[in-house]
């Protein structure tokens, strides 16, 4: 969008926010930065969604209860264990907050905690007690602090995932970061992966939790890795408020920083869903032509979730069968007759599928467009006017490696 400039940063280019990642010790088998830590110079209006799923992990309910009064100062994050299902979670993510709230000279009420990794292991406070004060000293409102903080949070990414922006509101400059981590166990509804967002724009936490509300059902709950969807799952933001730049709801500046949100929001969910674990192919598919917004969401990401597509997709096969298998199957009362199916990459686009029967195309031109590491899967339903995009990746060998020997 040509009024958002991408700038370095992270989730340091707004004012206010510094960051750190350190090795705690909590990956016992090697040296990996595994602790990360965020802080804001005041407290901010802050907002959060989380995993749907029944078991989630203990930093989550600690979160919940930290946001009731809508603010917060500080987020700590660990990798290499979930903090779920273990018998002191709460507890220990509760220490956790206190240990970075006196190493800041902040409250704990304002610290936000999450964690990833390994589902159901003990978990012990002597790596948060010891990275915490690290971090701390470590702080830095800078693209490295960020980077590092990026880097810690990963488990089986393959690169660090950030992305800041710089946009106007009520003649003001402000900006937006976040870094995010995810690749396999995402299949979110409500959250994605982890994901935290700062922005120095002024919002009221109200209006905060609804801008992100709002934009979450279009971009992150459009992923899908794996169709697991993860114990520990959150998206949260922060808005320091120190650029000055009011956001009030129902006005121009508010629909600008909701476009903002979705800019950083729709860039990292294509990286999450491309960097899928075992993932050499991003699959976006896009959606038109649909009598409603929800059926036109449900059979985007119904094509990105089917794994027989997405085993195709690795395969470099232009089996459009499997994409009308996958919309047919896709929960609502919709009409498909009319569906028409491309398949478009740099190398070029073939047109597959008219009218949910074949179309006439070549098997060559087809294996040239699906040997590029993008790959758009573009339906148009033909019976409306709504439109949407989901994005996933290709299912390969790799894939099953990864996950046969996670905890080893």
């Amino acid at each position: 969008m040509e009024n958002f400039k991408l700038i370095p940063g992270g989730i340091c280019a707004p004012a206010g926010f510094s960051a750190a990642g350190v090795h705690c010790g909590i990956r016992h088998n090697h040296s990996k930065l595994d602790l990360a830590l965020i802080k804001a110079d005041v407290r901010c209006a802050g907002a959060g969604c989380y995993t749907t799923n029944k078991v989630y992990g203990a930093p989550i309910t600690v979160d919940r209860e930290h946001l009731k009064d809508g603010y917060a100062q500080a987020i700590v994050v660990n990798s290499g264990n979930a903090n779920t299902c273990a018998p002191n979670g709460i507890e220990l993510a509760k220490e956790t907050c206190e240990i970075v709230a006196k190493e800041l000279g902040i409250s704990a009420d304002n610290v936000l905690p999450s964690s990833t990794g390994v589902i159901g292991q003990a978990m012990s406070i002597e790596p948060f007690a010891k990275g915490i004060p690290e971090a701390a000293a470590k702080l830095a409102a800078t693209e490295a602090g960020s980077h590092d903080a990026a880097t810690a949070i990963m488990t089986t990414d393959t690169h660090s995932k950030e992305v800041s922006i710089e946009f106007t509101i009520d003649g003001k400059t402000c900006r937006m970061g976040a870094i995010a981590k995810g690749s396999g166990m995402i299949h979110p509804n409500m959250a994605t992966m982890l994901l935290f967002i700062t922005t120095d724009a002024k919002v009221e936490p109200a209006v905060l939790q609804a801008a992100l509300s709002s934009v979450v059902p279009a971009t992150f709950n459009q992923i899908s890795v794996d169709g697991d969807t993860s114990t520990n799952d959150t998206v949260l933001l922060l808005a320091s408020g120190l650029s000055g730049a009011e956001v009030q709801p129902g006005t121009a500046d508010y629909d600008t920083f909701v476009a903002a949100l979705t800019q950083v929001a729709e860039q990292l969910s294509r990286e999450l869903a491309g960097d899928g674990e075992g993932a050499t192919k991003l699959l976006e598919c896009i959606v038109t032509g649909a009598p409603d917004l929800l059926t036109a969401r449900a059979v985007s990401k119904s094509v990105i979730h089917s794994a027989l597509f997405k085993a195709a997709m690795f395969g470099e096969d232009a089996n459009w069968g499997r994409v009308l298998c996958a919309i047919g199957y896709t929960p609502g009362d919709f009409d498909i007759s009319k569906t028409a199916v491309r398949l478009k990459s740099k190398a070029g686009e073939v047109f597959v599928c008219e009218n949910a029967a074949y179309h006439p195309y070549s098997e060559d031109e087809a294996a040239k467009v699906l040997k590029e590491d993008e790959i758009q899967i573009l339906v148009d339903l033909g019976s409306g006017d709504f439109t949407a995009k989901a994005w996933g990746c290709d299912l390969t060998y790799d894939y099953v490696k990864i996950n046969g020997d996670y905890r080893t």
